[in-house]
């Protein structure tokens, strides 16, 4: 198992979720929600130089029938711009289907909105962000551990080849 900080990023059309994992590579937490779109990049650059993240994972969502979606396109292509940016650390790209459908269910089932203070549409989207991110990266933390292998698809930034 590797050890070291990932950051797990859940882009959205207006919102990114954001969450890390403990230093050893074993626990995610949510981190934070940043609008989507300008300086939004540069937020995740800071994010990553503040906890020391080795690596950065983007949610992917694949489509059952293994076909690229529009959804699927858009996270490529911010992963794309994002391993651009973010080099030389690395950027994969993590199937992320179904983490806000189980965000959202772990969210009402624990009633965590109360907690977080979520009372409005927006405030409780914001947590909903958050908690996708990191059942995203709690989900590549335990494949890794499983398989022994990191999850998901390398982004290549041009710069690095």
């Amino acid at each position: 198992m590797r050890h070291g900080v990932r950051l797990a990023i859940d882009p959205g059309n207006a919102r990114i979720g954001v969450a890390a994992s403990d230093p050893s590579g074993t626990l995610a937490s949510p981190v934070e929600t940043i609008p989507r779109g300008r300086g939004d990049k540069q937020r995740i650059a800071l994010l990553v130089l503040e906890r020391e993240a080795r690596e950065v994972v983007v949610g992917y969502p694949a489509s059952l029938s293994g076909e690229e979606g529009p959804a699927a396109r858009s996270a490529r292509e911010f992963a794309n711009a994002l391993a651009v940016h973010l080099y030389p650390v690395p950027v994969r790209l993590v199937d992320e289907r179904l983490t806000t459908v189980t965000a959202q269910s772990q969210l009402l089932s624990g009633a965590s909105f109360a907690k977080k203070g979520a009372r409005g549409g927006r405030a409780r989207r914001s947590v909903i962000d958050q908690a996708a991110a990191t059942v995203l990266l709690q989900s590549a933390l335990d494949q890794e551990r499983s398989t022994g292998q990191p999850p998901g698809e390398i982004v290549r930034s041009s710069q690095g080849e």
